[in-house]
């Protein structure tokens, strides 16, 4: 099976009476990827977006889903819809039912679904975005960042292979749009394609497996986002700015500083640079140890119990259902955005900390610090919490 989902080969179009939006892009787009389509306004981003699920058809060229040309007859665009799932910018503009059940069971409901099965979606759905308990809610009672989530469950209730947002963090304070940033990164670990389109640097650079740089309907750049954005004259063409780790790392060797390895993604890559730079390290001789909870798996009396013994440790969430558990259990979450790296920077000061997030994620934090590890030759031990019954101590970092 080819691992390419979408592609486009010389596709163009132009709105009425209007310039031409896309003007002869070609690109592809692997499953399971991570894509941010990045320029400013008017570049032609909402345009190719609204392509890959038939929402508008290329005056020109091709495009295809799973290898096959997009047919834009009634049955096959129901089909595509299902599996390509679009997330539009303004949230008011997709919700049109007057509760939240209703609206995210729209879609199933006119698939045909039996009323159990639509319930069911539905409350896996709420589950998946943190608004279980809305169901009753009136859309115009929500915050945007709970609009924005409402819009997210209609489409995941659809179980699409691919989903498409405009600008998924427009409107958003910045811990909304960390909580929206955050719940696509689960949902790409749990084997959705994710595309967003954004001119926002600072969120698309460590977030995407590869960015793709747009102005006046054309691309500029594709590639890894350190070489997207690493094409200085491209970023200023595009009316961007560089974002800071990567303008950092960029004056750092204009002054003849050596810098190992990749450019940095995030303030722990950064972090490692310096200290490298400086020939010396803030962190103890000793680092410190991560442990792993499992919200799905693990008891809560077990977590009250460990905490208990640790007062003060920090503590991160990753993933809805984790932070909703932490606020219930009245746990002060100290990280709450790029949880790992941050664990990370604390064990290099020494200090142990504790990751609270799901079981689809565990495996992501041992692979994130195994990479470290790796790179840096530093090793920081992973622990998880695993309560055996009738036992409540703790040996070698396990519950056993």
């Amino acid at each position: 099976m080819s691992s390419i989902i979408l592609e486009a080969r010389d596709v163009r179009y132009r709105y009425p009476r209007g310039m031409e939006a896309v003007c002869g892009i070609s690109f592809h787009i692997r499953r399971k990827e991570k894509i941010a389509l990045v320029g400013p306004n008017g570049a032609g981003k909402s345009t190719l977006l609204k392509m890959f699920n038939g929402m508008i058809r290329p005056d020109s060229g091709l495009m295809l889903f799973d290898n096959q040309p997009v047919m834009y007859d009634t049955a096959s665009l129901r089909m595509l819809r299902k599996r390509v799932g679009f997330v539009l910018q303004n949230p008011d503009r997709q919700i049109i039912a007057p509760t939240v059940y209703q609206d995210v069971a729209f879609g199933p409901t006119n698939l045909g679904y039996p009323e159990n099965e639509v319930k069911r979606i539905v409350t896996v759905a709420l589950r998946h975005v943190g608004l279980e308990g809305f169901e009753r809610r009136p859309p115009h009672q929500l915050s945007g960042g709970e609009k924005k989530r409402v819009a997210i469950a209609g489409v995941l209730a659809m179980d699409p292979d691919v989903l498409v947002l405009d600008e998924p963090t427009s409107g958003l304070d910045p811990s909304g749009s960390e909580d929206i940033m955050e719940l696509l990164d689960e949902l790409n670990h749990e084997g959705k394609t994710i595309i967003i389109s954004t001119h926002n640097v600072e969120l698309a650079y460590p977030w995407a497996d590869r960015a793709i740089l747009m102005l006046e309907g054309k691309i500029l750049e594709e590639d890894i986002p350190e070489k997207a954005f690493g094409n200085t004259e491209y970023v200023r063409r595009a009316h961007l700015s560089l974002p800071t780790l990567l303008e950092l790392h960029t004056e750092l060797q204009k002054r003849g500083f050596h810098l190992p390895g990749k450019k940095p993604h995030t303030v722990l890559d950064m972090m490692h640079c310096i200290e490298t730079i400086v020939e010396k390290t803030t962190r103890h001789t000793q680092p410190g140890t991560i442990t792993i909870y499992n919200v799905d798996g693990e008891s809560q009396e077990i977590l009250s119990t460990w905490l208990s013994t640790r007062s003060g440790i920090p503590v991160g969430a990753m993933g809805t259902r984790a932070k909703q558990q932490a606020e219930i259990s009245k746990i002060r979450l100290d990280f709450t955005y790029g949880v790992i790296d941050k664990c990370i920077l604390k064990a290099l000061l020494g200090e142990n900390t504790l990751i609270m997030t799901t079981g689809s994620m565990v495996q992501r934090v041992n692979r994130r610090v195994d990479a470290y590890c790796r790179e840096s030759g530093i090793r920081i031990t992973v622990n998880q919490l695993i309560p055996v019954p009738g036992s409540s101590e703790e040996v070698n970092g396990r519950l056993t």
